[in-house]
């Protein structure tokens, strides 16, 4: 299974690529945010990958950032979503803005996009409010101690970066949240955070 490229780009539209690795042409289909973060064609790239495998066809589905990929395949998790249709709702809301309605239970958010109803949405926010959560301790290992003295705000900032945000800002903003909320939990934290970061 194929889980990164690095190649040039031989094509490049809205929604998909071509890669050329080694002189072998991959077309990869990409969200909006991933269109506007890599080079213009020519140019080199390395992409993360998921790779998409049905009875009747193979697809690929590459992400500049890793956090990209992640909330791709949780969406994918979802009862009714499919790999287009989480494509789409990456294409719509950056990965922050999409844990932040999740995480506030924001399901509004989610009915512009297209194919996405009150109950798509409904059930995105219930089956992918844990999943968030668990982003925390992903990146456990390798957080920094001693920068923020609750364990809760150590998972915190883990979560923040698993997210996309740089870990300074990360930790400046977990900081401030529990000098004025010192009782929350990592959930209450991440949230508060989130808020914080999405005014900058």
């Amino acid at each position: 299974m194929i889980a990164a490229l690095t190649g040039r780009i031989a094509r490049k539209t809205a929604d998909q690529l071509v890669l050329d690795v080694s002189g072998v042409g991959y077309q990869v289909h990409i969200p909006l945010s991933t269109y506007y973060s890599i080079p213009e064609e020519g140019g080199e790239v390395t992409l993360h990958i998921h790779t998409h495998v049905r009875e009747d066809s193979l697809s690929l589905f590459g992400f500049a950032d890793p956090a990209e990929k992640e909330m791709f395949l949780f969406l994918m998790s979802v009862s009714g979503i499919g790999p287009k249709l989480a494509l789409a709702v990456l294409s719509s809301l950056s990965v922050q803005d999409l844990a932040a309605a999740i995480l506030g239970s924001d399901d509004s958010k989610f009915y512009a996009i297209p194919g996405i109803g009150k109950k798509t949405a409904a059930r995105m926010v219930l089956e992918l409010k844990d999943k968030i959560k668990q982003l925390a301790s992903a990146s456990s290992a390798s957080t920094a101690k001693g920068s923020v003295r609750a364990a809760d705000g150590d998972d915190a900032i883990s979560a923040l970066v698993n997210l996309g945000y740089k870990r300074p800002l990360a930790e400046d903003a977990v900081r401030k949240v529990l000098q004025i909320r010192p009782e929350l939990m990592v959930e209450g934290i991440i949230k508060q955070a989130l808020g914080l970061l999405m005014r900058k």
